[in-house]
């Protein structure tokens, strides 16, 4: 399942940067059909080139590794920036979620006591 994943968003990667598989491999100093595997999720290679990998595509290792919105940055330019606007708006949304669902439980409780 983590292969895949991580394969996933490398292709999305690779896409947004309109690289080849060959061009990618090349990057990573790998032949092309073992990139290929790890954008297909077969096996587990990608971890042996992780650091590899994180360097061409200019992405910390969590924001490959993690599960929601990929973030691609640039090292070197203030990247931790980008990551961070990301997990702000992430935050945002869940203290949104949340204050709906506090309000929510305001209204049932006051519809509890009014019927008591």
């Amino acid at each position: 399942m983590l292969s895949k994943t991580i394969g996933s968003k490398l292709f999305e990667l690779r896409k947004q940067k309109s690289w080849s598989q060959e061009q990618t491999a090349d990057y990573l100093c790998i032949s092309r059909s073992a990139y290929q595997r790890i954008e297909t999720g077969e096996g587990f290679s990608w971890a042996n080139n992780l650091e590899k990998i994180c360097e061409v595509f200019e992405i910390q290792p969590e924001e490959l590794l993690k599960s929601s919105n990929l973030v691609v940055g640039n090292i070197g330019t203030n990247h931790d920036v980008g990551y961070a606007e990301v997990v702000n708006q992430l935050s945002d949304k869940l203290i949104e979620q949340y204050e709906q669902r506090l309000k929510q439980k305001d209204e049932l409780i006051a519809l509890l006591k009014q019927k008591s």
